[in-house]
């Protein structure tokens, strides 16, 4: 099933395997603005998602976090904030300090540039998502949120044998 000039993994077609679908639909979606997202942050802004998903954890914690913390909060493992934390301090959008009583914890904040950085840039991200959701009533758009809710719970719910 083709819809509005984008294609769906499978094209849609499953027989009637209403969850399968529902799943390919969620997965065809995320893709795409996912993609959509990535190239506009590397062609306006020459960053990545996964560095402005930084910016943006830490700007929601003003005190800063620890790297583990950050890690958690991102569902990504040190090794993989590591080298990103690394590379946006070398940019002065983040401090690092490391803890007086243990030399192996760093806490991770914005300075005042990575703030005024992410908030041009979350600007900007909100109005690209805006665009995308355009096609979307007030009510959908809550009745969609509300549905994706509570397939999170099921989701949660259920147990593999």
């Amino acid at each position: 099933m083709k819809q509005a000039g984008l294609l769906e993994k499978h094209d849609g077609a499953l027989d009637g395997a209403m969850g399968v679908r529902l799943w390919l639909r969620l997965l065809s979606a995320t893709m795409i603005v996912e993609k959509r997202v990535r190239r506009r942050f590397a062609e306006q802004f020459e960053t990545t998602l996964p560095r402005f998903d930084i910016l943006a954890a830490l700007d929601r914690q003003p005190g800063g976090m620890t790297m583990s913390e950050l890690s958690r909060m991102l569902l990504v493992s040190n090794g993989n904030v590591t080298a990103l934390v690394q590379t946006l301090a070398n940019d002065g959008l983040l401090s690092v300090a490391q803890s007086a009583t243990d030399r192996r914890v760093s806490t991770v904040s914005l300075t005042a540039a990575g703030a005024t950085r992410f908030a041009e840039m979350a600007l900007t991200h909100r109005a690209w998502i805006e665009a995308m959701f355009a096609g979307l009533t007030a009510h959908e758009k809550t009745a969609l949120f509300e549905l994706l809710g509570t397939l999170k719970t099921s989701i949660a719910d259920e147990e593999q044998p």
